[in-house]
Parts: structure tokens; C-alpha cells; sequence
């Protein structure tokens, strides 16, 4: 019997986000303080105060998410994973929570993912589509068959539930041929850009850069990661999948199975919302959720 303790990533933010916890925990308020002195403006107000347009802003959107989920965590009591994980920019707070990060690191390589990704997405104005009732090799076949626009599958959320990335032609043709071929919906998504895809290849480029430049410690417990949904405890190797996951597939429900595979009977979501108990329980009905938030 394990214990995997998971990390949510850009969608999971609201407005007030890490308030209560700010204003009760003196430990978590020094974080925070901290945090807006290394992002050099105060995110705090943004998340406590700020509008749901203001939190949108990719570069509030990933550093707010992964502060809300990472301070949780370094304050709770005796949290001891056995196996951790994360949603795409999750996997940076899953790495906190495995000591492979140091909360310093983790936030500034949050910091300068989220703003890769926005000089991205306005190299190539893209975006991200969320397919409903539909197996994910006929989704596969289809969008493969796209070949004058970029169209990939990005994120395997759980099973009849997946989503494709890239350009805004080819997304809104995909999308038009998934529904004729029978998806229940296809529906484009308010996203910035075409996330886990090819067109994040400017991104990939950047982040490389400073992930090489950052030292990765040992793991406490292994981390499953979005590329391949396998563990790794190999700090050379947690490098290497982490730079690839920007141009790569988050392989959600291939890693709860594995995870499942290999024993962990309880997963714990840490962080703001409870979309990753959700999917969970789509994947794996007989595990148990729940969630620090």
C-alpha cells in the first residue's frame, strides 16, 4: 500500500487562492513574502484580490498555482510520499515535494516555463482543444491525418477524455472532423496557446537552458513523469524528461495506472482544486482521494 501525493497545473487557479493560508500560517506567509521578492512583484495580491482575467495571465497563472500547492505542502504535517506526480507545470511542484527542487528553484524555473511559453504562443498563435467520448486511438488516427497545420495529442487526462494542441486552423479542423466521426464534444479551450505540442519548441529551448544551469538533488521517493507516466529517481534523468514535457504528451492516465500497478492504494491532490482526484477516480475507481486545498 502507497501513498501518492499529486500536483495540479494551469486551469486549477481562482481569485483568493492562498489567502487563509497566508493570513494563518506564519511559516507559509514568510513563503509567499519570499516568493514576490524572487518574481520581483507581488503575486500575492494578484492571488488573493485579483480578478479571474488577472490570474490568467500565464506568467500569474504558473507561479500562483505552483506557490498555492508547494506552500500547502512545505506546511502540513509529517506529509511523507511514497511516490509523487504532477499535471505538467505540476511536475515542478512534485519535484519540490520529492526534495529534487528547492522551493527558491522550483519557483524560478516556474517563473521563466511561464514566460517561455507566453513569448511562445505569440511566435505561433496557437491553441488547445478538450475531446469528450472518444477512444484515444481513433482521436490519434484522425488528428495524425492533419498534415498541412500542427495538430497533436497533448494531455491524456483519463480515459474518453483527452486533449489536442496546435495551430488554430488545424484545431478548428480537428475539431469539426472528430465531432463528424463521432465525439461526444470537441470543444476549443480559453488558452493561450498550443501547449505540449511542437509549436512549443521556443519554450523547450529556453527552459533547457535554465533547468541545465539548476542543481536537481536526490529524490526522497521516485517521481512518475508526464513524458513517459514511468518513476525516475535519477537526477539526470528527471532533467532530461522535464525539458522534453514542454514538446511532449502529459501521459496522466497512463501514469495513475502504472502508479496503480505498483501498489499505491491513496492519492493525496495538493494544491487548489480537486480536477486531478477527479480524473483519478475516472482511471482507477478503486483507489482512494482526497485533497489538501
Amino acid at each position: 500500500m502507497k501513498h501518492a501525493y499529486i500536483f495540479p497545473g494551469q486551469g486549477a487557479q481562482f481569485s483568493g487562492m492562498g489567502k487563509s493560508l497566508y493570513e494563518q500560517n506564519s511559516l507559509a506567509k514568510e513563503y509567499f513574502e519570499q516568493a514576490n521578492e524572487i518574481l520581483g512583484f507581488r503575486i500575492t495580491d494578484i492571488m488573493f484580490n485579483g480578478s479571474d482575467e488577472d490570474l490568467k495571465q500565464t506568467k500569474v497563472t504558473q507561479p500562483a498555482v505552483f506557490l498555492h500547492s508547494v506552500i500547502l505542502f512545505n506546511t502540513a504535517p509529517d506529509l511523507i510520499p511514497d511516490v509523487v506526480a504532477g499535471h505538467s507545470l505540476g511536475e515542478i511542484s512534485a519535484l519540490v515535494a520529492n526534495k529534487v527542487l528547492t522551493f527558491e528553484d522550483g519557483l524560478k524555473l516556474v517563473a521563466k516555463r511561464a514566460m517561455a511559453m507566453q513569448k511562445a504562443c505569440e511566435i505561433n498563435p496557437s491553441t488547445m482543444a478538450a475531446v469528450l467520448g472518444m477512444e484515444d486511438a481513433k482521436i490519434e488516427e484522425i488528428v495524425s491525418g492533419i498534415t498541412d497545420e500542427v495538430v497533436v495529442a497533448a494531455n491524456y487526462n483519463s480515459p474518453g477524455q483527452l486533449v489536442i494542441s496546435g495551430s488554430i486552423a488545424g484545431i478548428n479542423k480537428a475539431c469539426e472532423l472528430l465531432k463528424a466521426a463521432g465525439a461526444k464534444r470537441a470543444l476549443v479551450l480559453p488558452v493561450g496557446g498550443a501547449f505540449h505540442s511542437p509549436l512549443m519548441a521556443p519554450a523547450r529551448e529556453e527552459l533547457a537552458a535554465a533547468i541545465e544551469r539548476t542543481h536537481f538533488n536526490n529524490p526522497t521517493c521516485p517521481i512518475y513523469q508526464n513524458v513517459d507516466a514511468n518513476p525516475y529517481i535519477d537526477p539526470h534523468m528527471i532533467k532530461e524528461n522535464l525539458i522534453n514535457q514542454l514538446t511532449s504528451p502529459v501521459r496522466w492516465t497512463q501514469t495513475v495506472e502504472h502508479m496503480v500497478r505498483n501498489g499505491v492504494t491513496q492519492f493525496t491532490e495538493v494544491g487548489p482544486g480537486s480536477v486531478l482526484q477527479g480524473l483519478v477516480k475516472k482511471i482507477a475507481k478503486d483507489v482512494a482521494t482526497d485533497g489538501i486545498s
